[in-house]
């Protein structure tokens, strides 16, 4: 399975029941990275994702299949997680959910940095088991 999730730099991924970020560049890198299959969302990420081609499915870790994506925002990525995306705000927010992928048997395999809307710097981090 391949999981979509976004972090800042001491491993957080939301706080108070809130996404800590969100750049319309993470958004569309988010969609090419499904391109063959699909993007799945859950009803938390619904409004991210508006203006995009993704399916909001809240079961979407039991019914994704080979080819498709899942961007979470607001749970740790399952153990049968194959693939992982990361994207790194490269800033610290407040954060009361963290995840931190090599303590989880993830190994870094690539990563890159662009440009966001509302980041100067984001980066992509691919990582594997």
């Amino acid at each position: 399975m391949k999981i979509i999730i976004c972090l800042d730099d001491d491993f957080g991924m939301m706080f108070a029941g809130r996404r800590q970020s969100r750049d319309k560049a993470v958004c569309e890198k988010a969609v090419s990275l499904a391109e063959g299959g699909r993007l799945y969302i859950n009803s938390f990420s619904e409004k991210l994702f508006a203006d995009y081609d993704a399916v909001v499915c809240d079961e979407m870790l039991s019914v994704a299949g080979d080819g498709d994506v899942c961007f979470l925002e607001n749970a740790i990525p399952p153990e049968n997680t194959t693939e992982l995306i990361v994207f790194k705000w490269n800033r610290r927010y407040p954060g009361d959910l963290h995840f931190e992928p090599l303590k989880m048997g993830f190994s870094l395999v690539s990563s890159e940095d662009f440009q966001g809307n509302s980041h100067e710097k984001i980066t992509m981090e691919i990582y594997t088991k």
